[in-house]
């Protein structure tokens, strides 16, 4: 008996999608946000010049950039240091609070 097709695709979606790209808990990542204040603030908008605004970027891109962090994947002296503690229900809640903060993108003039 064939499997339909949506079916099939639901299938495959669930496949993809590591448990730690599942929405986190925005209140809890405010919280353990803390930390982060000092370089991205809380507000999600960069306190220095070296450290990326995290406010409204795409939650999944949060995930896998605090992994790659965490996992060594991906090299920067600080955050490789701050991410190596982080669980993976951390990086999820991070990643839901700073990508759940509204930014309004005005065009220049």
């Amino acid at each position: 008996m064939p499997v339909p097709m949506t079916r099939l695709i639901l299938i495959l979606v669930a496949t993809l999608v590591p448990l730690s790209a599942q929405a986190g808990d925005a209140a809890a990542g405010k919280k353990r946000a803390t930390a982060c204040q000092t370089c991205h603030g809380m507000d999600g908008l960069s306190k220095l010049p070296e450290a990326p605004n995290l406010a409204g970027q795409v939650e999944p891109y949060l995930v896998k950039q605090l992994t790659d962090y965490r996992d060594g994947k991906r090299q920067n002296e600080i955050m490789n240091v701050v991410a190596k503690e982080l669980t993976d229900a951390d990086i999820a809640n991070l990643a839901a609070y700073y990508s759940g903060i509204q930014i309004d993108v005005l065009p220049p003039g």
